[in-house]
């Protein structure tokens, strides 16, 4: 029986999470992609915690773009969790793409996290 979509992703994130994991040194940057938004977290798996969130759903960033589901406001989003992480003194993260294929959404966010000064 075919898979649906959503297995697919669930399938392969709980896959890539047998190898991703996050410290407090470099924690895991997790990337969730809907279809009308994009949110990004910095976590510490150790102590179970967030560091540093952005998403598309927060109020200074809804004057900005003009729709949650394309490239330009994942750029955006990568952006700002990258600044967000720098002030708190995180430089190093792991990606965990969260299951997705890497490629529009998900790259638009991760490139524009490296060009803020993210390096993973």
């Amino acid at each position: 029986m075919k898979q649906t979509r959503k297995q697919q992703i669930r399938r392969r994130h709980q896959r890539l999470r047998r190898k991703v994991r996050g410290t407090g040194d470099r924690p895991r940057l997790a990337v969730f992609r809907s279809n009308q938004h994009i949110y990004a977290q910095i976590i510490d798996d150790t102590a179970h915690h967030t560091l540093v969130a952005a998403s598309t759903l927060e109020p200074e960033l809804k004057s900005k773009i003009s729709s949650g589901a394309n490239c330009a406001a994942s750029a955006v989003v990568g952006k700002l969790v990258a600044e967000r992480s720098l002030a708190q003194g995180i430089a190093q993260v792991v990606f965990d793409r969260g299951g997705n294929l890497y490629h529009g959404r998900v790259k638009a966010l991760a490139e524009a996290a490296r060009a803020a000064g993210l390096y993973f």
